[in-house]
């Protein structure tokens, strides 16, 4: 009985922990953005989880999970530019052709900045936003001067949008705590693009055991090197609190 009692148990805090929400909001030019909801308490502060290039919120399917464990609500948005990963459509990028908005990558910024205001609805404190590759950088961008945005975590982060900003410019003097992180090929050039951002903001992470992977996806469970990447990312994490 005892068992049985433990087993029920288990399956309903697991249940708990994976139980996620599809929520959908406006951007500022009327696209609608759809996201998923992992949301453990709604007193924890929130996480809005950016993917990369042809990809959709289900890059964070398993990442947010253990977000969660770390006391983070978590908001993983479909961006305008986007496809499909993990059979996870992305359902914005969907509705941006249905109604012919642009789905270029800078025009991600608006459903970020809407996920930005779904979030300030639920929550009174400061967001952290995490990006992967062309989301990194738009959101380094962003969170440099949002005063919502508590800190910024980048997953290789790069020089996309030179016709409209230089990231390595933007970066300079940043005030808040940033966290990069890439593979060994990537490391150099990352080292490069934050040069300017001051020493005591910035945690920058290359894995020592392993190539590694772009992009957020070097957190994955599957990737032989994530344990390495996570660990520097919880003691990122720690230093917030």
């Amino acid at each position: 009985m005892k068992k049985n009692l433990l087993l029920i148990l288990a399956i309903s805090i697991i249940h708990f922990l994976s139980a996620q929400d599809r929520v959908s909001f406006k951007t500022s030019d009327s696209l609608e953005v759809i996201a998923n909801l992992y949301e453990i308490d709604p007193d924890y502060p929130y996480m809005i989880l950016l993917h990369q290039g042809n990809s959709s919120k289900g890059e964070y399917r398993d990442i947010a999970i253990s977000l969660l464990k770390l006391k983070y609500n978590c908001l993983a948005i479909d961006l305008r530019s986007g496809w499909l990963v993990n059979f996870t459509p992305n359902e914005t990028a969907q509705n941006a052709r249905r109604t012919r908005k642009s789905t270029e990558m800078i025009d991600a910024d608006k459903d970020i900045l809407a996920a930005i205001d779904f979030v300030k609805k639920r929550s009174d404190k400061k967001i952290i936003l995490f990006g992967s590759s062309y989301s990194a950088s738009l959101a380094l961008k962003i969170g440099k001067t949002n005063p919502l945005i508590k800190a910024i975590i980048a997953y290789s982060p790069g020089e996309y949008f030179k016709k409209t900003f230089v990231l390595h410019d933007v970066l300079q003097n940043i005030d808040k705590p940033i966290y990069v992180a890439g593979s060994q090929l990537e490391y150099p050039y990352l080292q490069k693009l934050t040069e300017l951002v001051p020493k005591r903001n910035l945690a920058l992470f290359q894995p020592q055991n392993d190539i590694g992977d772009s992009g957020a996806k070097s957190l994955w469970k599957t990737k032989e090197v994530s344990k390495e990447y996570w660990l520097s990312l919880l003691m990122f994490i720690n230093k917030l609190h």
